[in-house]
């Protein structure tokens, strides 16, 4: 009985290490397990669900291979990945998830997503976020051609480069108050997110009661993968030059 959680793979077409670990693991790893969480960034930008690259055609056919074995995988989006829509699921046999989802992870009601939305004091961010959001906004860029898409999307993230150097290493954390409302909001005191690339488990208190924040690491330097059992959960690397057995 295993759950595995992974988020901030950031996937393209010129990482071939990181996409190499990525389908050993979905190939190997994942194949007998309960359910695979993916808390968003997964790609490194996701411009719509009608870009059939040979390299994305490649990541797609690795999730529908594990969902066919029977093998649930679930979907919450990203900063760099909100685009993908039922599409994408469909041809992955993915299950997208509400930005907010609780699940029952063991008889442990368990807060997961993302993680952008407790970083709130990156006012800069939420503006931004608040626009690309807007499904007016988003309807005319599908309507764009996919070059010209793609052409955006770089831009985007070339500057998202730029302004995150510039921004203090807290502004871009996220804030422990929001972190606790949230978790007293749901009523849990276990919380799974990403996004801040900071992999780590905090202990705090919500509500007078002891509750844990866990961080899933991103994979630009190896693999990161939170594996939970009925026993507890554990954050772990995977080597880009190491086979998962």
């Amino acid at each position: 009985m295993t759950t595995l959680f992974i988020a901030d793979l950031h996937l393209s077409a010129e990482r071939t290490d990181i996409t190499d670990c990525f389908l050993h693991f979905m190939q190997h790893e994942a194949r007998n397990i309960d359910a695979l969480y993916v808390l968003g960034d997964l790609f490194e930008m996701w411009i719509g669900d009608d870009d059939n690259s040979p390299f994305l055609q490649q990541i797609k056919h690795a999730f529908k291979q594990l969902t066919d074995s029977g093998v649930p995988c679930y979907f919450i989006y990203g900063n760099r990945d909100f685009l993908i829509g039922s599409r994408f699921c469909q041809e992955t046999g993915m299950t997208l998830l509400p930005e907010h989802t609780v699940i029952d992870l063991y008889g442990t009601p368990t807060l997961i997503l993302h993680g952008d939305t407790l970083c709130i004091e990156d006012e800069d961010y939420l503006r931004y976020r608040k626009r690309v959001h807007n499904r007016f906004i988003q309807w005319l860029f599908f309507c764009l051609p996919l070059t010209y898409r793609q052409k955006v999307g770089d831009k985007i993230r070339s500057g998202s480069s730029k302004n995150n150097k510039e921004k203090t290493t807290s502004i871009m954390d996220v804030t422990p108050d929001e972190v606790v409302r949230l978790m007293a909001e749901q009523n849990v005191v276990d919380m799974i997110h990403g996004h801040t690339h900071r992999p780590d488990v905090h202990h705090i208190e919500v509500n007078g009661k002891s509750a844990t924040r866990t961080v899933l690491g991103d994979w630009y330097h190896h693999g990161s993968v939170l594996v939970c059992t009925p026993d507890g959960c554990k954050l772990e690397t995977r080597d880009f030059n190491e086979k998962v057995q």
